[in-house]
């Protein structure tokens, strides 16, 4: 059978052709000459025309051995150009009244199977399943990104422009800075979408919602929704193609005169074909899935596709098909999964899991991942909180990343790890976790991580170490890691990143907790960026007095060679120790370290008796109620002298200050000093000009003798003058000392003696 060279020159396939493969292809299937012929008429040999043949057979993804092929690419075109061909003599309007009756008996027949499908969702541990839309649905409506991310042509720099390797945000280091799509927008803008995404981006569930929306009548109602599970359909008896598939569900559903049915339906584009898990169809089986949805969606090109696949899986390539990305969840889908999550069980839950989440920047940054939210939805439902120790959460998100995930669905997927089994996997992840991290490598190379892996794969037991061998194989090992696991992305072309900061500072702790390495992770103690990795690794050992033990000698360290600052913290034990209060003496002592010489931090030492929200609001104000909850005490009178004497105030508050100093300082013998430079203030009656001038030339010089008062009186308020370096010291000692305090009040094992050891000399100077 000839087909008319019209119908074949508009072909999708045909203008990928070289110009010899298609007068080949005109002359075979349209004209259809021997080959004997062709090449005589075209004047090429039997081996050239061997070669077109086999570039005709590829690009329409035909398999076989020899005449085979021919004869199934022949059958493809012929059923392809029947479909073409007018049906008959029935008007337009006999026409769509006709498919319009027809689509709504079917979507009448099929919605309890739809329902059943695609109205639930259970995943992890979940007792049972929950709705995934309507008034009590859990369903948070996605966004797309419609550039992919990994094929930015970006380099490590400019990803790193909105990142200080040092001071940077958690949050900005994952985050995509692209504008994104709400998802239903992408799918009613494009007719044949492919949806890529990482392991437990919600793939699955937005396919399910489109297939509800579109049931329920809201999203094209006049389309029958067709959701088939891709592992379903490769895996089927028989191994049906696609359109017989269609058949046998909708059979099975009750739709009578299926087969004519079905082909009607989908002729006249009334189908929206939902093909769910491209990545999770077994590799045997791959080429025929990816060949038959070709064909399906060429020979029904007017219905509406979506497939969904994971990111990094295969280079599957549709030429027709539009590719996007679903975008992690920002605070605001976070928020509303929560609150959808916790409707049922407990509504006031949800307000507090956000609350809790903003506290915790390294557990709000896995909720940007809907898998790992739901993890974090069931084990918060649990007991109200997160766990105290954190790696123990961060190993369970690993589990299900890892192995979970998969496993509850059933689904195998390609062993490419080259003998890895699950432990070595979190070997590798640890040591490559450890070395981007020295090197402050958020980013780094697909070549740079190749070789990392190369290295550790060298070292396994009957490891090929041919440097070919070596080479594909961590190639492949890089690319498993990311489509499998997700725990390694691709951040644009050939570079690549940890999912989530808190995996790669979870990883180098454990690659330093393995190797005991303590001495080096010591030397960063002075290093923002690594205070989470110290967390983690206290957390993580089995007893933590080394390693604690290691810190505490290098923070005291920091000021044990400057001769003024050892005279600062005397100072600060001797001011401490003369202080009656019930309060620990650390707490008191480091109290007085903050108010000091305008050494005024933003955050006060919280881990002590709960000070630092009065300190902070006497600041601005004498808060009466806050004052009877914590009770006057010599030290938050030295705080409110401390503040007086280094900030900068207004002249209220210098006046209410000096009251309250009044009623409260027991001696005597200061009273009559107090009221003397009181009265040196300008009354708050005079005019504004008054007060502005004695603020510009007389402030300074009165807080002068207040300081001179203070320090005869008190021993408080004294002008230490500490250069930059010696302030930036003072900075780091706080920091570290802070760090220090939170690795001992962690979920950690450290024995009774050094942790009160270490809490009775807190803020001590080193003993000459």
């Amino acid at each position: 059978m000839s087909i008319p060279e019209d119908f074949l020159k508009q072909l999708e396939q045909y203008s990928e052709l070289s110009h010899r493969e298609k007068e080949v292809f005109l002359e075979i299937f349209g004209r259809s000459k021997s080959r004997v012929h062709v090449t005589q008429e075209l004047n090429i040999s039997e081996s050239n025309l061997s070669t077109c043949l086999t570039g005709i057979y590829k690009k329409f993804c035909i398999t076989g051995n020899g005449p085979v092929k021919e004869s199934r690419l022949r059958e493809y075109l012929s059923k392809r150009y029947s479909l073409q061909k007018p049906s008959g003599d029935l008007t337009t309007d006999d026409v769509d009244d006709s498919i319009d009756t027809l689509v709504q008996e079917i979507r009448k027949q099929i919605k309890p199977y739809i329902k059943e499908k695609c109205g639930t969702m259970r995943v992890l541990d979940m007792p049972k399943p929950i709705e995934l839309t309507g008034k009590q649905g859990i369903y948070t409506n996605v966004n797309i990104l419609e550039a992919i991310t990994g094929r930015r042509r970006l380099k490590v720099a400019e990803l790193m422009q909105s990142c200080d390797h040092d001071n940077f945000e958690r949050l900005g280091l994952s985050g995509v800075k692209q504008k994104r799509v709400s998802g239903l927008e992408v799918v009613q803008r494009y007719s044949k979408l492919m949806v890529l995404g990482k392991p437990g981006a919600g793939k699955t569930t937005f396919l399910k919602y489109l297939a509800m929306q579109c049931i329920e009548g809201r999203f094209q109602a006049n389309r029958v929704p067709l959701f088939i599970t891709l592992k379903d359909f490769a895996e089927a008896a028989k191994k049906p193609d696609i359109l017989k598939f269609i058949v046998q569900l909708l059979s099975s559903c009750g739709v009578t005169h299926t087969s004519a049915a079905v082909e009607k339906l989908l002729k006249q584009g009334k189908a929206l074909v939902l093909l769910d898990g491209l990545d999770e169809v077994r590799e045997e089986d791959t080429k025929r899935v990816l060949r038959q949805i070709r064909e399906f969606s060429d020979l029904f090109q007017t219905n509406q596709f979506v497939i969904t696949c994971r990111i990094a899986a295969k280079e599957y390539t549709y030429q027709s098909f539009t590719e996007v990305e679903m975008a992690d969840f920002d605070e605001k889908q976070i928020a509303i999964f929560a609150q959808n999550w916790f409707q049922l069980t407990d509504p006031v839950k949800s307000k507090r899991f956000i609350e809790k989440l903003k506290e915790n920047k390294p557990i709000q940054e896995l909720a940007s991942s809907p898998l790992l939210l739901t993890l974090l939805c069931l084990v918060f439902g649990d007991s109200g909180d997160f766990p105290a120790n954190r790696s123990e959460l961060y190993q369970e998100g690993l589990d299900v990343l890892l192995k979970k995930w998969d496993a509850k669905r059933n689904i195998e997927r390609e062993q490419v790890y080259k003998n890895l089994s699950l432990q070595r996997k979190e070997d590798l992840l640890s040591q490559i976790g450890l070395t981007t991290f020295e090197q402050k490598d958020y980013f780094f190379k697909q070549k740079t991580a190749e070789a990392y892996i190369a290295d550790f794969i060298r070292n396994l037991r009957n490891a090929d170490t041919n440097p070919e061998i070596l080479r594909l194989d961590s190639e492949a090992v890089l690319k498993s890691i990311e489509a499998q696991h997700g725990l390694l992305v691709e951040r644009a072309k050939g570079i690549y990143s940890f999912s989530h900061l808190t995996f790669h500072e979870y990883f180098a702790a454990r690659e330093i907790v393995t190797n005991s390495a303590w001495k080096g992770l010591v030397e960063h103690i002075t290093e923002k960026r690594w205070r989470e990795v110290f967390l983690l690794t206290v957390s993580m050992m089995r007893k933590a007095d080394d390693l604690v033990w290691m810190m505490k000698i290098k923070v005291d360290g920091l000021l044990a060679q400057d001769e003024k600052l050892r005279r600062f913290l005397e100072w600060v034990n001797e001011k401490a120790s003369s202080v009656g209060t019930t309060y620990k003496l650390a707490a008191v002592r480091a109290s007085y370290f903050v108010f000091t010489d305008g050494i005024m931090y933003e955050y006060m030492f919280d881990n002590y008796d709960g000070q630092s929200r009065f300190f902070s609001t006497l600041a601005l104000r004498i808060d009466q109620s806050l004052i009877q909850k914590y009770q006057v005490n010599e030290i938050v009178i030295d705080v409110l002298i401390s503040i007086l004497i280094n900030g900068l105030m207004d002249v209220s508050f210098y006046h209410e200050s000096l009251y309250f100093l009044l009623e409260n300082i027991s001696i005597s013998d200061i009273h009559q000093h107090i009221r003397e430079i009181q009265n040196e203030l300008p009354s708050l009656s005079q005019d504004e000009e008054v007060i502005s001038e004695w603020v510009v030339n007389d402030r300074y010089l009165w807080i002068e003798k207040l300081r001179s008062i203070m320090i005869k009186n008190r021993n408080i308020g004294h002008d230490w003058q500490f250069c930059t370096v010696q302030n930036e010291l003072l900075r780091q000692y706080y920091d570290t000392n802070k760090l220090l305090v939170d690795c001992l009040n962690s979920d950690c094992c450290i024995s009774p003696e050094v942790r009160q050891k270490i809490e009775d000399t807190l803020f001590l100077p080193i003993k000459s």
